[in-house]
């Protein structure tokens, strides 16, 4: 039995004004993505894929539609509201880490918990847990400049996923990395999202990283064109998503049945 959507976006258009022109950068997309999916998004630069992300991350609105995660209606929240929400319900991984240069990598995957209403004790206990699954206990004392960019982005992960989050957002989280790093950065998030059944998605340039998801969209001028199931040679080889417009006008992704 397919999983529940946790999130789902519904007619959603995000457009920006310049002057006295309009910039439509989503048109109209709609998308659900079921509760435990690991979801690449691929596109080139411009094509909305980065918006979309923030959309479903809570760090933009859209100028129109609905955006869903769970039973919540982030669309219509306050920024207030988004934000104590984000804290709670979104966990991101950069493409440049962001973890602050001062602090060591205990205290950067302490951080987002220091919002939160937790013991020291409970904070310990839960920064330790994140350090044991990204395999970096041994590095907890160690500040970012004396740490490799693959562990970097460890810590970035730890933090991530310390607060157990309903989603798991990475923007190019390998995009900074050599290939062997990439590579074990993309094995972790792998195993992560098997073990703790976390959603996870994740925007990528990369062929090889948007291999590793169980689903790839692809989008173009602010639409979806493309839905691929990754893994299925069959799949990838005869797959073609096709846009088809419902009786309101909308546009929805359907997939062409694979040629035998």
């Amino acid at each position: 039995m397919p999983a529940e959507p946790i999130v789902r976006v519904q007619n959603v258009h995000k457009f920006f004004t310049r002057g006295s022109e309009q910039i439509d950068v989503l048109q109209d997309l709609s998308l659900e993505v079921p509760e435990g999916e690991f979801l690449g998004l691929m596109g080139p630069s411009g094509s909305g894929k980065t918006t979309l992300l923030n959309l479903i991350a809570g760090l933009d609105r859209p100028s129109q539609g609905e955006v869903w995660v769970g039973e919540q209606l982030i669309s219509e929240m306050t920024e207030g509201q988004l934000a104590k929400w984000r804290t709670r319900h979104v966990g991101f991984i950069f493409q440049f880490y962001h973890l602050l240069p001062v602090l060591t990598a205990y205290e950067n995957i302490e951080l987002p918990l220091l919002l939160l209403p937790l013991s020291s004790a409970q904070r310990r206990q839960q920064v330790m847990t994140a350090l044991e699954l990204v395999g970096l206990v041994d590095r907890m004392k160690h500040r970012p400049g004396q740490l490799s960019g693959g562990q970097q982005q460890r810590v970035g992960i730890a933090r991530a996923i310390v607060t157990d989050p309903t989603l798991l957002v990475a923007d190019e989280p390998t995009g900074d990395l050599d290939a062997r790093s990439a590579t074990e950065i993309l094995d972790l998030m792998g195993a992560l999202q098997k073990s703790l059944q976390k959603t996870i998605i994740m925007v990528t340039h990369d062929p090889r990283a948007a291999e590793r998801a169980q689903r790839i969209l692809h989008l173009e001028k602010g639409q979806l064109v493309e839905s691929v199931t990754a893994g299925s040679t069959q799949v990838q080889a005869a797959r073609t998503a096709i846009p088809a417009t419902s009786s309101d006008g909308s546009t929805a992704i359907r997939e062409a049945t694979p040629t035998r």
